[in-house]
């Protein structure tokens, strides 16, 4: 038995960031203060639905896959592939892409009414979608929240390569004009405050993302997000997820497993 006050042992913890509201800027850049250089865990509410959005090919597919078993993930590539394998492999995509849609959507709209984690694929250009989640999810009394990747066009572009999956031209050049009006606006508020939150050991030696100052509320524009992260290229790669525990109703049962499509 260790003795007390003895340091726990076991792999160190990962800084863990409570996510409830506000923005906070952690790409690094240069007018926002520092950023994470050490893996970091962004925690959020049980009943959370935290849309994650990026250019294609900024690793949104590549965060959401350290999703928390707790947490139902919704993304439209899996949707793709489910619909793709039940059509001959002659007919295009194009062709039943409204069907893709459609399915994809009723997915959404069925875990938007659930009460449990929810992490969602989102390209992030269109606001009127998010706000539409942000009404759908607040119809339960679920918060929603932003995780937003800004790596840029080139870096996203290295991204599909990377994948073997390249966006259509023009569907790339629609998402990054979307996105890079999202960003300035968010960049500019962001930089009007003091620098974000640091990381460092708290009191009792295990480490925390502690903030200077109380957090900077979320701009107009993303008005419907109860929080707002930005990872950038280097901190895309840190970032964990955390979501609190559910209460179980006394006297349940198993926990009910969920199907995905």
């Amino acid at each position: 038995m260790p003795e007390a006050g003895a340091a726990p042992s076991g792999p160190p913890q990962a800084p863990a960031l409570a996510l409830h509201g506000g923005l906070l800027d952690l790409r690094g850049r240069t007018d926002t203060g520092p950023a994470p250089s050490s893996p970091f865990t962004m925690t959020y509410p049980a009943n959370a639905v935290v849309v994650v959005s990026g250019l294609p090919g900024s690793g949104k597919s590549t965060l959401l896959r350290r999703a928390p078993a707790q947490a139902t993930v919704i993304d439209p590539r899996a949707v793709h592939v489910a619909c793709e394998a039940v059509m001959p492999d002659w007919l295009p995509y194009g062709l039943y892409r409204p069907w893709a849609r459609w399915k994809h959507i009723r997915w959404l709209h069925r875990e938007l009414r659930g009460d449990g984690p929810l992490l969602v694929h989102d390209c992030g250009s269109r606001p009127w979608v998010r706000r539409w989640m942000a009404r759908a999810a607040g119809r339960r009394g679920r918060p929603l929240h932003l995780v937003l990747l800004d790596v840029g066009r080139a870096e996203a572009l290295s991204g599909q390569e990377s994948r073997g999956r390249r966006a259509p031209r023009r569907a790339f050049a629609r998402h990054h004009r979307g996105l890079d009006r999202l960003l300035r606006r968010l960049s500019e508020a962001a930089a009007a405050g003091p620098p974000p939150a640091a990381v460092r050991p708290a009191a009792d030696g295990a480490p925390e993302v502690t903030a200077d100052r109380t957090a900077l509320p979320v701009p107009p524009c993303v008005g419907e997000a109860a929080s707002v992260v930005l990872l950038g290229g280097p901190t895309r790669g840190l970032a964990a997820w955390e979501f609190a525990r559910l209460p179980r109703p006394a006297g349940s049962g198993t926990p009910r497993l969920r199907s995905g499509t």
